[in-house]
């Protein structure tokens, strides 16, 4: 089996038994917190059970890093790590707003740029996204494009500012004024999907606070279907696997857009 149809098929099955949960009181029980510093909720340890149990079940010869469970060894000989957020979007999740999803990774070593397939299923719609590297960026089995069309250059800008610094605010401010419109709807592996298939021109976090866990399969969906992904200095994103990395990223349809946005930050 295909390493993206093992993580298709985990993606499928935590469908299955989260549906029902969204929404629910029941989903946001309190089970104290996870490897990635958040709260862990019901609906998170189900998830994240549901993807482990079925790699056992495969025999899956990997290491599982996860936003709640951390670090799990499944085999003494792996042939790589699965990256996993089991549900990337909790806080919507728990409240009912139809916006979170399954993200799941697989790296061949501990860099993100060792990425090789990568799956984000929208648990409200079931749309799943997904990619393995060289071969596009697909969308329920249709191949998927960032928006071409270069003007206006960032139209809808995705930007989350959740906890941000009065500092970092500022040096946003330029971009803010040049936007027309700002979206940031609470699940970064699922707003990365809207940027590959064209819905979302710009996507910016400079807060510092990322994980690996939240962007590794979004962020290969991404480059897939056309996208430029950078680091504040403008380097192409990279990180090794580990929890204490904290990260910011600016994401683009295009060139033009990134190279303007990275003006305006060196000029802020």
């Amino acid at each position: 089996m295909e390493v993206i149809e093992v993580l298709l098929e985990a993606s499928k099955r935590v469908y299955n038994n989260v549906r029902h949960l969204a929404g629910t009181k029941e989903s946001g029980e309190d089970f104290g917190r996870g490897a990635g510093g958040d709260i862990s909720r019901r609906i998170d340890i189900v998830a994240e059970k549901t993807v482990l149990d079925y790699l056992k079940e495969i025999k899956f010869d990997c290491i599982v890093l996860g936003e709640e469970c951390g670090q799990v060894e499944l085999s003494k000989n792996p042939k790589g790590f699965i990256i996993m957020d089991a549900i990337d979007g909790s806080t919507n999740a728990v409240r009912g707003l139809p916006f979170f999803c399954c993200s799941l990774a697989f790296a061949t070593d501990n860099k993100l740029s060792a990425v090789t397939d990568g799956v984000v299923t929208d648990l409200s719609r079931r749309d799943m996204y997904y990619a393995t590297k060289g071969k596009g960026a697909f969308l329920n089995g249709e191949k998927i494009s960032v928006n071409k069309d270069k003007k206006p250059i960032y139209f809808v800008l995705g930007l989350d500012i959740s906890g941000i610094s009065p500092d970092t605010l500022e040096v946003l401010s330029p971009i803010i004024a040049s936007s027309n419109h700002i979206r940031h709807f609470g699940a970064n592996a699922l707003e990365f999907g809207m940027l590959a298939r064209g819905l979302i021109d710009v996507f910016i976090d400079l807060r510092d606070k990322i994980r690996v866990t939240d962007i590794a399969a979004g962020l290969l969906i991404a480059l897939e279907a056309g996208g430029y992904i950078v680091d504040r200095s403008g380097k192409p994103l990279d990180s090794d696997l580990g929890y204490h990395n904290k990260l910011s990223f600016i994401a683009a349809a295009n060139k033009e857009s990134l190279d303007d946005i990275m003006n305006k930050l060196n000029h802020s």
